[in-house]
């Protein structure tokens, strides 16, 4: 499983709510004002709008995101938004079964708390990762996954850099290193060197196997709203 995010910072000064429920924001919000020092928090309803208002506004301390947006497959969202925002994101969500968690988790996220959970145990989740730990609720014990499994897929996809990602989409999108090279105004030699990585991350032997497991988590759709 991944390393944990570390807060650069040990107070959370800003945090991002993404959940389509207005009341459950605000509720999220009240919680994070009690049991951490931000004093901006910012609500958005979808993973479109959350992608927006980072780029508009900057990237937060932290983000707490829920799974049931309406514009997101699967762990999609969580890995889109690790792509954009490098820090912590812990996972809310009313679906809280162990292999829920456990992909959550394999696919990048620093934590997850059950949706209807305490405020006491928000506040366990933010200073387990300010410790560099991953919080995992009280009582879950994690499954372990298929390595060939989407969800496992979703995890390797995650520990991409953000230039690895594109060059990962561009070879999705069919084109040759040399295409690529040109598209990223980077050396071929470059591009190489990044599509061996790629290869070794994902534990594959060859570019087609990638591209497989690109399409087994939607990662085509994953720098859409980059372009």
């Amino acid at each position: 499983m991944p390393a944990a995010d570390v807060l650069e910072a040990q107070t959370i000064t800003s945090a991002l709510v993404v959940d389509d429920h207005p009341l459950f924001c605000d509720a999220l919000a009240m919680t994070l004002q009690a049991v951490t020092s931000a004093t901006t928090i910012r609500a958005t309803d979808s993973l479109t709008a959350a992608l927006a208002d980072i780029e508009a506004q900057g990237t937060p301390d932290i983000i707490v995101l829920d799974l049931n947006l309406p514009d997101v497959d699967g762990f999609d969202g969580l890995i889109r938004l690790k792509t954009a925002a490098p820090v912590p994101v812990i996972v809310v969500s009313s679906m809280s079964d162990a292999r829920v968690i456990t992909s959550a988790l394999q696919a990048g996220a620093a934590g997850f708390v059950p949706k209807h959970s305490p405020r006491e145990v928000f506040a366990l989740a933010f200073d387990a990762i300010k410790r560099g730990e991953r919080f995992v609720p009280e009582g879950c014990d994690l499954i372990d996954e298929d390595l060939h499994s989407p969800d496992d897929a979703a995890a390797r996809l995650a520990t991409l850099t953000n230039q690895q990602a594109r060059i990962l989409q561009l070879i999705c999108e069919g084109k040759l290193n040399k295409q690529i090279a040109f598209d990223l105004s980077i050396a071929e030699t470059t591009v190489k060197a990044h599509v061996t990585a790629i290869m070794r991350k994902l534990g594959v032997q060859s570019r087609t196997q990638a591209v497989l497991i690109a399409k087994e988590t939607s990662f085509a759709n994953i720098l859409q709203d980059e372009a």
